[in-house]
């Protein structure tokens, strides 16, 4: 099953970051294993824009819509038997404790 795994920062990182997973290590892990697709780094929301279309009209915007504190900050697509698993391999990335990993299941497109 395949997952999204967003990669978010965190106002209230682990207070106690000691002995923190290497990130190089968990990439070339959850590579050789198959487990990890894809992943990278995104540039910082500054770098963003939004596109939206109202009522006919193109609206471009630079910057992140939401105002957030938080903001994803990479990503990483995992292939897992099942959730438990997903959930094991984000447990190991550094991220886990000075941030934040959110998790989502494809659901395909309807119909």
């Amino acid at each position: 099953m395949k997952y999204m795994m967003f990669v978010c920062s965190d106002i209230e990182p682990d207070t106690d970051p000691t002995d923190l997973p290497d990130i190089h290590k968990w990439v070339e892990e959850n590579d050789a294993s198959g487990r990890r697709l894809t992943g990278d780094a995104l540039a910082p929301t500054s770098a963003a824009t939004t596109v939206r279309v109202r009522a006919g009209e193109l609206l471009v915007s630079e910057g992140p819509f939401a105002e957030t504190t938080e903001v994803i900050v990479g990503f990483d697509l995992l292939e897992c038997a099942d959730l438990d698993e997903a959930i094991e391999v984000a447990r190991a990335h550094p991220m886990a404790r000075e941030g934040r990993l959110e998790l989502r299941p494809f659901a395909g497109l309807p119909g």
